[in-house]
């Protein structure tokens, strides 16, 4: 059963709140003075506040109100309080609100919409409870997975990321091939980072070779090496990639992107260990443990003839599919603040356009946006027009997105009065909404 705590001067307040939450399973506590409200909030657990804004007789200032509800929010900065005042204006109200007051109630006031209002703040103290306890659960797995392994600097804190973190710290004790899947710039490179930290080779070297960023007719000599005059300009011997990863692993980005020829040659040294230069008939033998990427979709290549199942089946032995960054919202604000590297700080209009934004190029076009955004900013934080990103529609002003007067009225009408519930439908803090009732006049209910 939720708490309330009433402080309020007059004992007929007091007995009403208590006779009518009573009704509604909700129990009442009482206190007469802001000084003994603060000794129940510090002896006694409340879930929310019902607080008179004045206690001295003919005091109307609400002086006394604004000094506890401060008071309030300085123990309890999570608490919600509730405003409650024959004789405090509107713009008291307003300004107690943008302080941080959960909402306003006028005395008389109505039942229905009291409790609606009680309600709703505790239905949203819950959440925001379960929540808080979420993310702790969070936090302490990721605090414990930084404890037991070698994350190479990952900056994660969606639980999707995590998951791939975890897994890929798990699976990094085999020596068993491993595909990471997901659009580009999503930092499959960082996984395979992970993967070679934590292995039993994190010793050795860990070799990367991108195999859509060369010419279909290099990629086998950049793998497996190739001998003086196995092809045009080949003047000496070299080492391919495969020998260079010796004893360690070998990260093959864009695996998609690798020719007929060179599929089936690597298919023969994940199941063999064995390969031959370029022009050379000797074979070498190395241990190498092969992590592979792709953005591509490997099973349709199969369909269509362009990539080897067999190869598939031996490089996915364990697969691990990293999200784009859109559908790990969680992250972008920690790999944003890596990136400022202790740089001008975002405004709150500057993190919004962050989160809002779908980022299509994942953490590769976030880096770019941040660190243009520190080269362009001007001022002491950085703000939205230095992103450079287009504007969400969510985020466009202008009058056809100001609510008119009557939409304010329906919305208010609607809600019965309660300007938390009223704000939800118009898609607008309760600072916001009281804003615009007090530009066109209108009066809480």
């Amino acid at each position: 059963m939720s708490t309330i705590l009433v402080i309020d001067d007059n004992p007929a307040v007091a007995t009403a709140l208590e006779v009518l939450f009573s009704l509604h399973d909700l129990s009442t506590v009482h206190a007469a003075s802001p000084e003994a409200g603060l000794a129940l909030l510090d002896s006694e657990a409340v879930d929310l506040v019902i607080q008179d804004m004045n206690f001295t007789a003919d005091t109307t200032s609400g002086d006394e109100g604004r000094a506890l509800f401060a008071a309030i929010r300085q123990r309890h900065t999570d608490l919600p309080v509730v405003l409650l005042t024959a004789w405090t204006h509107l713009e008291s109200a307003v300004e107690l609100i943008k302080a941080g007051a959960a909402d306003y109630v006028a005395k008389p006031w109505q039942d229905a919409k009291l409790l609606g209002t009680v309600n709703n703040l505790l239905e949203l103290a819950d959440a925001r409870r379960e929540l808080d306890q979420r993310r702790d659960g969070e936090r302490r797995r990721r605090d414990d997975l930084a404890r037991r392994y070698d994350l190479c600097g990952a900056v994660f804190a969606d639980p999707a990321s995590e998951r791939v973190v975890a897994l890929a710290c798990q699976v990094a004790r085999s020596d068993l091939p491993v595909l990471v899947t997901g659009p580009n710039g999503s930092g499959k490179e960082k996984i395979a980072e992970i993967i070679q930290a934590n292995s039993p080779a994190k010793g050795g070297p860990f070799v990367t070779l991108n195999c859509g960023a060369l010419p279909a007719d290099l990629i086998e000599a950049e793998l497996f090496g190739a001998e003086a005059g196995a092809y045009t300009g080949a003047n000496k011997a070299r080492e391919g990639k495969f020998e260079a990863a010796d004893g360690g692993t070998l990260f093959l980005d864009e695996i998609g992107n690798l020719p007929p020829a060179g599929q089936m040659k690597l298919l023969r040294v994940l199941e063999t260990g064995r390969f031959a230069r370029l022009g050379s008939n000797r074979e070498r033998q190395v241990k190498v443990r092969v992590v592979s990427a792709t953005n591509a979709d490997l099973p349709t290549m199969i369909r269509e003839g362009t990539f080897r199942e067999d190869l598939y089946y031996r490089l996915n032995t364990i697969e691990l599919a990293m999200p784009p960054l859109a559908e790990r919202p969680g992250d972008i604000l920690p790999l944003a603040e890596r990136f400022l590297d202790g740089g001008k700080p975002l405004s709150a209009a500057a993190v919004t356009a962050l989160q809002r934004h779908p980022w299509p190029g994942n953490v590769r076009e976030l880096r770019n946006v941040i660190q243009r955004a520190q080269l362009l900013a001007t001022g002491a934080r950085i703000e939205v027009a230095d992103l450079g990103l287009p504007r969400a529609p969510a985020l466009r002003g202008g009058p056809a997105q100001e609510p008119e007067r009557e939409q304010l009225e329906a919305a208010l009408q609607r809600a019965g009065g309660v300007i938390a519930q009223a704000a939800a439908e118009l898609g607008m803090s309760r600072q916001a909404l009281y804003r615009r009732m007090e530009r066109h006049g209108l009066k809480p209910a």
